[in-house]
Parts: C-alpha cells; structure tokens; sequence
C-alpha cells in the first residue's frame, strides 16, 4: 500500500487543475445528437468546432425545420438537444414530457432577408415587393419554419401578400429556400440574414424587426440525453462568450 504525503496530495491536485486550465480534455468525453432548426446551419457546425476544442465531447448535428423536427421527435427519434427556430416546440416539448423542466433558454434572436442573387433587384427598402416584377418569391412553410411565418407577417404587414399569393415558392425548409433563390427557380426569397451575411453581390433588404413577430430562437434538453453529460454541455457552452461571438457574427441578436 502507498502512502501520500500531504505535499504530494496537494500537487497532484494542482497539476489536475493546471490540466484543466489548459483545457485537456475530460476522461468521459461523449457524443451528443443534437436537432437544429435550418437557418442556424453555419453557426451550429462553427460552435460545434469549439465546444469539441473546449471539452474534448462530439455534438452530432441534424438540420431541418422547426417543424419536421418537433414531428421526428414526437416519433421517438433518438435527439438529445433540441435547438428550434422558435419557442412554441421547445415549450410544446416540455409539456409533451419529451422535454426536461426548465431546460429551455433562447439563445439566438433571428433576423429575415428579402435576398436575391440579381443585382439591383431588391431596393433598400423592399418596394420590390409592391412593383411584383418577378416571376416568383420563395418562403419557408410558414406552418413548419418560423422564418417564413415571419415572411407572410412582413407581406401582410405592407399589404402585397394576396397581391404575391400566386407568385410564392414554397420551401420545407429555410435551407430549401435558399436553394430556390440560389439556383434561380425564384428570383427573390425571404431567408435567414445568417444565410447571406457573408456572401458578396446579388441584392438585399434586412426586413425591419418591427415588420414581425419576434423570432425568439429557444433551445432545450431532452430527457433522451438523462444519462449523457455531453448534452448538457452543449447547452452550457452556447452561453459562453465564444459561442455568443459566432451567433452575433452570423447576424443575430444575443440574449
């Protein structure tokens, strides 16, 4: 039998914390199933990187609507953390049971685009939408996707939506309507800011915040993820300063 004594005690507690300092990572490292709503694609990949730089755990990310995702998981699809594009899932996930108690927190404030790859297409102030000359207009299912619900309140709230009725393209996902503008099947689109903030050329309007409801982006833990603590660090590190400096950068708001 060893013996420590006192002094050799205390420094191997102080190479454990210098170990820790540096950021080694932790023996239990995991992997996490997380579900993402589709415009926070870049940004999730992006902190992703980090939280396995930071703490050694693995998130594995899944995309999609809000929507699509909220009916796999009523299904029993194995997902661990949920990030949706809205709060009405994350709190209709907590009072299904699917969700854990007082888990949910948004992490991310969203902001739409009226996007097109022509330029001068899209004026600064989005009278495009008055003058129609265009052939369509691509949104997200509003039913589905929080992104295009916040499409339908902008057109309404100018009064051209039964005007560009007939002219909308209707996408799955936020990432299928980018896909409509970007390969031309719609000359124009609402998509997210995060999708196009770092492209250059085409034309845009940043849709005031005022012209819909706010997209409150929540995220929750699942009751899926009880016996693994990669999950909840992953919700943990989306509050860190490193992680609010991706999603600021790709265009959103911070909590």
């Amino acid at each position: 039998m060893i013996t420590l004594t006192r002094r050799q005690q205390l420094f191997g507690l102080a190479a454990g914390a210098s170990a820790l300092a540096v950021g080694v990572r932790p023996a239990f490292a995991a992997d996490t199933q997380v579900a993402v709503a589709a415009n926070f694609t870049e940004p999730a990949r992006e902190i992703a990187g980090l939280f396995r730089t930071a703490t050694g755990h693995t998130a594995t990310l899944t995309f999609g609507s809000s929507g699509q995702i909220y009916t796999q998981l009523s299904r029993g699809a194995p997902y661990e953390v949920f990030l949706s594009a809205d709060p009405d899932r994350p709190s209709r996930a907590e009072q299904d049971g699917l969700g854990v108690p007082r888990s949910r927190f948004t992490y991310a404030i969203g902001r739409i685009v009226l996007f097109s790859k022509t330029p001068g297409l899209v004026d600064a102030n989005g009278q495009v939408l008055t003058t129609g000359n265009f052939q369509h207009i691509a949104i997200a299912d509003p039913a589905a996707a929080p992104y295009g619900a916040a499409a339908v309140q902008t057109m309404r709230k100018m009064g051209v939506y039964n005007k560009l009725k007939s002219k909308i393209v209707m996408g799955t996902s936020i990432t299928q309507t980018y896909q409509f503008v970007d390969t031309g099947s719609a000359e124009l689109g609402f998509v997210a800011l995060s999708q196009v903030i770092n492209l250059t050329g085409g034309s845009r309007w940043v849709v005031p915040a005022t012209n819909h409801a706010p997209i409150h982006q929540q995220a929750i833990l699942l009751h899926t993820s009880q016996a693994n603590p990669a999950a909840k660090a992953f919700l943990d590190f989306l509050k860190t300063p490193a992680a609010i400096a991706v999603i600021r950068r790709y265009g959103y708001e911070a909590p």
